[in-house]
Parts: structure tokens; C-alpha cells; sequence
């Protein structure tokens, strides 16, 4: 899917040098940017992940034993 996303030109120019250093595309960089915002707001960015985390957070929580109280 293609969107447009206006940059000024300051950010751009910052975006490109970046891309430079890294030896990366803008869309390289885009991508990396965008996993990285969808993964601090909790968002699963693929089904895959979903289903983890799903499945994670219905697990049962492990009980604590008796010698493990103690301690």
C-alpha cells in the first residue's frame, strides 16, 4: 500500500543524511520507524505476533510451590 507523507525540508534533509550514514532507503528507515512506534503502544504489527501475544496473556500464571514461599 502507497501513502504520501509531506516531510519539511528539514526533516527531510536529516532523513536523507541519516539514510546516508546507515546505507539505508527512506523506506527502509520508514519501516524501522513504524515497527518501532506500533511496538511502544503495544500493537502487534503482524498476525504472528497477535497470536503470541494472545496466547501469552491467556496462559495460566505458574503457582508457587511450597519451598518457593519460604525463601
Amino acid at each position: 500500500m502507497r501513502k504520501v507523507i509531506e516531510f519539511d525540508e528539514t526533516t527531510y534533509q536529516a532523513l536523507v543524511q541519516l539514510g546516508r550514514d546507515r546505507m539505508a532507503t527512506l523506506q527502509e528507515l520508514a519501516d524501522e520507524s513504524f515497527a518501532d512506534l506500533l511496538n511502544k503502544h503495544g500493537v502487534p504489527k503482524d498476525l504472528r505476533e497477535a497470536l503470541r501475544r494472545s496466547a501469552k496473556a491467556s496462559a495460566p500464571a505458574k503457582r508457587k510451590t511450597k519451598s518457593a514461599r519460604r525463601k
